[in-house]
């Protein structure tokens, strides 16, 4: 998968592609519905998606509490597991956000991306102000001779898929829920950190990575899927994991800190990604380190069946 950064230079071979637009925040049953339109729209184009980064909800509210499900990286190793050809990953700044509609119709998608067919949600708003809507961009298409396509929102039951929904399932400990939504695992990607090694005085060293800016699930153990992404030991392993701020240890800044079962190695800088599959517990404070390694060898037993059974 190509990933283009910059609409104003892009090279011929990365042009003429049919793409869904959106900023993709998980990549759920619902974002995938829009790029499978995308994928039939225009046979044999190159199979395109145009999102921004930061998010536009991140640039404008830069203060706002986290809601993000995935970093730009997460997102982009999703894509291109489902098949997208080209990434065209847009610089959210001050010049891209006060295009008027027709603007970022003409300059962009148009002169700039030179895209043969546009997918987007019946939710779509661009431009300026948000002050473009599907069917202002349909008649821009029309115009300018590109394809547009709308595609409706998409339900599983009585309830629409939505990164919303999708944040609230996270929320209460249900990642099942939110991985049937989401058409898989909700995951972490990332290098691992050096921590304060702790675990590997109690027994159980972890992998530590950060969190910041993205949504925290509900804080506690969970039973996890790590895939080791790069190095000698790439590869998937089980695991349990900590979600939170380490009470135990007074700790005040949420991370995640991850145990690989059957795992020898360092894995320090290396990139893995890690998927929330079962919430086991809350976190706790206890009496003695000793406490601790009991539960933590409760919480492993427990995963290990869990994890044996997917």
């Amino acid at each position: 998968m190509e990933i283009i950064r910059d609409y104003q230079y892009v090279a011929p071979v990365d042009r003429g592609a049919s793409a869904a637009i959106g900023n993709f925040d998980g990549v759920h049953l619902g974002h995938r519905s829009v790029i499978d339109l995308a994928r039939d729209a225009v046979p044999n184009a190159p199979l395109g998606v145009v999102t921004f980064e930061p998010h536009p909800r991140e640039y404008f509210a830069p203060d706002a509490p986290p809601f993000r499900l995935m970093s730009g990286e997460a997102r982009a190793h999703q894509l291109e597991k489902i098949g997208v050809d080209k990434l065209y990953e847009l610089n959210f700044d001050a010049a891209l956000s006060s295009l008027s509609p027709r603007s970022f119709a003409h300059d962009v998608l148009l002169n700039g991306l030179g895209l043969r067919h546009v997918v987007i949600g019946e939710d779509f708003k661009f431009g300026k102000a948000r002050a473009g809507t599907a069917a202002l961009l349909q008649g821009f298409g029309a115009e300018m001779g590109f394809g547009v396509t709308v595609a409706p929102l998409m339900a599983q039951g009585s309830n629409t898929v939505s990164s919303t929904a999708i944040r609230n399932a996270l929320g209460s400990g249900r990642p099942r829920d939110a991985a049937a939504m989401l058409g898989h695992w909700h995951r972490f990607e990332g290098p691992v950190l050096h921590g304060e090694k702790r675990g590997r005085e109690l027994g159980y060293p972890t992998a530590n990575m950060s969190i910041d800016r993205l949504h925290p699930p509900k804080f506690g153990v969970y039973a996890v899927l790590v895939d080791v992404l790069e190095g000698a030991q790439a590869g998937r392993y089980h695991g349990v994991a900590s979600l939170g701020v380490r009470p135990m240890f007074g700790q005040n800044k949420a991370n995640l800190e991850t145990f690989l079962f059957d795992f020898k190695g360092d894995l320090y800088g290396k990139h893995v990604s890690v998927a929330l599959v079962e919430y086991l517990r809350t976190e706790q404070k206890f009496d003695s380190l000793d406490a601790l390694v009991t539960q933590m060898d409760a919480d492993s037993d427990r995963a290990r069946s869990i994890l044996a059974a997917l």
